[in-house]
Parts: structure tokens; C-alpha cells; sequence
């Protein structure tokens, strides 16, 4: 499949102009005299120089890799038909859709775009972070750089003891279970060639109590209403997690928040304060 470079440079520049900034959570400002984003809007947006995304507007450069275009893709918050359009367009054949897949939809991300003020994150069906607001960076740690089977809380649960240190120690039997419970319910419906499969045969031979706790079978088991956590700085929190679910690429987006006047909702009060850090994993 040959890259159409035309084609490629037509599409991205009609994408750019149909999308305003509050569209991608970014501020208009008051100097914006014409619609749409500016290149360098969408080369932020997609993790790449200005001039790398400038060529392929003005059909110049190298063809761009399936990485570069999935960023692009996610940059403009493309639909799924778009993006696969995008990826012909670019000459690479399309990401498999559905649960494999780590792109997520524009309605998901329109949502999260907004939610500058609350800790937050989108996951996969495997507890893979694939975005973090800035506050959930600060309550949970950067996860969202993690590769391998490391990407999911599950394996981490079980692989790096440390990863337990963000929950109170009296929930970590609950949460062992449900996150064992989950991979098996995940793994029976994709299938035996699946990736969830595919981890749990990984943490069937690295970890005994894994093993343990999956030879009971058990299916359902659901994370408690409040997750209780223990950060370095704040201490304590209990928090309420609401969930949305895009049920098209099996991703969720993770909303924390406290009750109005418990000392959770103090304490998260300070949480911007302290940036960001990149330790331990995120809720489940």
C-alpha cells in the first residue's frame, strides 16, 4: 500500500480546520482570528514537532510511521472510521479495532479534555492507562509511559510488591481477588489467543499467589464503591471512582472524587499543589 500523499495532506488539513480548541481542551485565547487549530496545536497534541507535522501537510518528508500516524489520529480525535482512513491514506494497513486497540474515541476524550480540575484517567478492559489528567498523575503516579505486561495494574499487582503501597493494606486481599477475577472474566471472552489470556498464562508461571487465587475459579468479583488509598504526601483518601465506559474499544474512563467536607475532599484540595510524580499504580 503506497502512501497518498495528496490525499494524506487534504484530509489532515480538513480535520485541523473543523476542530476548535475548546473541541481538544485547549484555551481559544483572545488573538485567534481564524477557526480550527493551528499546526502546532496538532503536532502538541500528537507528541511531535511543529515542522515534522508542517512536511506532511505540504506533502514533504518521509512517509510517516504507524506510530506517528496513530498519534496524529489521537491528536485529532479521530472516529475509528477516520483514523482507518488516515492509516489507507498514510499507506499502512489499520490497527485492529475493538478490544486490542488503545485508541480511544472522541466522545471519550471530549469528556476528559474537560476534566482539568478532577483526577481522572482512561483505561483499557486490562487496567492499562492510556491517559491521565494531570491531577491523576498527581494521585496515582505516571502510568500512562508503562510497555509490556507491566502496562496493566493487574500484572504489576502481582509482579511488583510496591505497586500495593497506594492502597490501604486492609483492601489488598479484596483487590487481589477482583483483579484476578476480572483477567479470568476478560480472558474467557476474547478468547484463548487473546492478550488477556496471554497474561494470565504470564503471571500463571511468575507468580504463586496468582496461581492460587485463580484455581478458586472465581468470576464477579467487583472493586468496593470507595477505593482507599495511601499517598506519600496526603495520607489517606477515600474516594468514590465513577465510571464511563466506551463500549465500542472496551475503555473506561476513571473519575475520582470525595465527599463535599469529608477530609478526603480537603486533601485533594492539595493535590495540585504537589505536581506530579511518577510512582505506584492507578485505581482499579
Amino acid at each position: 500500500m503506497e502512501i497518498d500523499r495528496a490525499g494524506l495532506a487534504q484530509f489532515l488539513r480538513g480535520r485541523r480546520s473543523a476542530l476548535q480548541p475548546e473541541d481538544v481542551g485547549l484555551p481559544r485565547g483572545l488573538r485567534r482570528r481564524t477557526d480550527g487549530l493551528r499546526r502546532e496545536e496538532v503536532a502538541a497534541l500528537s507528541h511531535m514537532s511543529t515542522d515534522y507535522y508542517a512536511r506532511i501537510e505540504r506533502e514533504r518528508g518521509p512517509q510517516p510511521s504507524e506510530q506517528m500516524v496513530a498519534s496524529i489520529a489521537q491528536g485529532l480525535h479521530l472516529s475509528l472510521p477516520e483514523r482507518d482512513h488516515l492509516f489507507r491514506l498514510a499507506g499502512h494497513t489499520p490497527p485492529t479495532r475493538g478490544a486490542v486497540g488503545d485508541h480511544i474515541g472522541p466522545g471519550l476524550l471530549r469528556i476528559f479534555d474537560r476534566l482539568h480540575d478532577t483526577p481522572a484517567e482512561i483505561v483499557t478492559e486490562l487496567g492499562e492507562t492510556l491517559r491521565q489528567t494531570a491531577l491523576g498523575v498527581a494521585l496515582t503516579g505516571d502510568q500512562s509511559g508503562r510497555t509490556g505486561p507491566s502496562r496493566s495494574i493487574g500484572y504489576r499487582w502481582f509482579a511488583d510488591p510496591a505497586s500495593r503501597n497506594l492502597y490501604a493494606p486492609e483492601d489488598h486481599a479484596h483487590l487481589t481477588r477482583t483483579w484476578v477475577s476480572g483477567l479470568r472474566e476478560v480472558a474467557t471472552l476474547r478468547g484463548p489467543d487473546s492478550r488477556a489470556a496471554r497474561l494470565a498464562a504470564t503471571l500463571l508461571q511468575e507468580s504463586d499467589e496468582f496461581r492460587t487465587v485463580w484455581e478458586r475459579h472465581e468470576v464477579g468479583v467487583r472493586p468496593a464503591e470507595t477505593k482507599r488509598f495511601v499517598h506519600p504526601d496526603l495520607g489517606r483518601l477515600e474516594l468514590s471512582c465513577q465510571t464511563l465506559v466506551d463500549p465500542l474499544q472496551s475503555h473506561f474512563l476513571l473519575v475520582y472524587t470525595a465527599v463535599p467536607g469529608s477530609p478526603s475532599h480537603e486533601k485533594l484540595q492539595l493535590l495540585p499543589a504537589l505536581g506530579t510524580r511518577s510512582s505506584t499504580t492507578p485505581g482499579p
